[in-house]
Parts: C-alpha cells; structure tokens; sequence
C-alpha cells in the first residue's frame, strides 16, 4: 500500500458517521493533493519542460545531459501516484457529500412526520377539550304514529342536543345526565308537523 493510501486509509470517515468535518477534512486532503500535483510540474517545467511523456534520452540513446534526470524522474513518478491518491479521495468525497445528502433528506422527512403528528395531536387535544352542545330545547311529548315516534331514543323529558330540520337528523338526545345517538327522518304524517313531537325552547 503506498503512503498515499495509507493517509487516506487513516483519515477514511467510517461508513454511516459521515460528519460535515469529515467532508471538510477530506476536501482540505484533496486540495492538498491538488498542490502537490502542481508543485511536481512546476519541477517538470524548469527541466526544459520535459512533461509526463518527454523523452530522457537523446537521439543516439544517451541519457540527456541538459535535465536532473533525478528529479524529473522522482516528479513523474509522484504525479503518478498523486493523481491516483487524487481519484480515490474525489471518490470518498462524493461518497461522503451523498451519505450526507441522503441523511439530511432522512432527517427532513422524520422531522416533517413528527411535526404531523404534533399538529394532529394538538388539533385531537383541541377537539377534546372543547365543551360539548350544550341543550337548547326540550322534548315535552311525543305523538304516537309520528315520525318521532319511530325514533325509540325520543322520550318526554329527553333535552334535544341538536337539531336540523327537512333532512335525516342526527340527533343528540339527553335524559337523565346520560347521552343518546338517534337518527330522526322528517316526514309528512297524519299529524301536524314533520316531526310529531312538541319542543319547548330552553330558557337561557
């Protein structure tokens, strides 16, 4: 393993604690990298040029004597594995940016589902607390044969909830503390009236 990979080894985040350091740490090597890399070719460079591809030898096969063939070849060969310790610490950033990512996303949706069920618990609290209708009438009798009749939960001395005319009622009803579900279907009958049944107004 070369010393460049044993730096990345040794400063690799751990897959699934990827931390915004972590990310930060590894773009500061990639940088770092990225320096050296030029360092090296400014070294290339003052050897008349020579580059990464540029013969070391003359036209008869001689070693040239016009660059430190020392330095140019120790500046070819760390660009080589530089550029390799380059790739591998672009892959492990945008490994590390995308965890992140996928993170942040995980955390914006839990906090967007707990913020719901918050809110519905609120509204639930809400809707409990509130008083329940209070009685505005009361049922004083019932007619027999009348729509109210067939309604078994109306009985005199039932206090009358709510009411809504010309349509099934869904009524609430209270006798005796206790509460009462019924339904109750306005309709024409023998007698007077669609319900059959005599409501008196509660005096407030």
């Amino acid at each position: 393993m070369s010393e460049g990979e044993n730096r990345q080894s040794e400063g690799s985040p751990q897959a699934g604690v990827v931390t915004v350091s972590d990310v930060q740490e590894l773009i500061r090597r990639k940088e770092e990298i990225e320096a050296q890399i030029k360092a090296n070719y400014e070294v290339l460079e003052s050897q008349k040029g020579v580059g990464m591809n540029e013969p070391l030898v003359d036209r008869e096969d001689y070693p040239r004597s016009d660059v430190d063939l020392y330095q140019v070849r120790t500046a070819r060969h760390n660009i080589a594995c530089l550029q390799n310790d380059h790739k591998a610490i672009m892959k492990q950033v945008e490994e590390a940016l995308h965890q992140l990512h996928a993170r942040d996303k995980e955390k914006q949706a839990r906090d967007m589902a707990e913020a719901h069920k918050e809110a519905m618990s609120r509204s639930l609290g809400q809707s409990e607390g509130l008083s329940p209708p209070q009685a505005f009438a009361k049922v004083n009798s019932v007619s027999p044969g009348s729509p109210a009749s067939t309604a078994v939960s109306i009985f005199r001395g039932a206090w009358l909830g709510q009411l809504v005319e010309h349509k099934p009622l869904n009524v609430t009803v209270i006798r005796r503390g206790e509460k009462h579900q019924l339904r109750l279907v306005p309709t024409r009958w023998a007698g007077k009236g669609l319900l059959g049944c005599n409501i008196i107004p509660l005096q407030r």
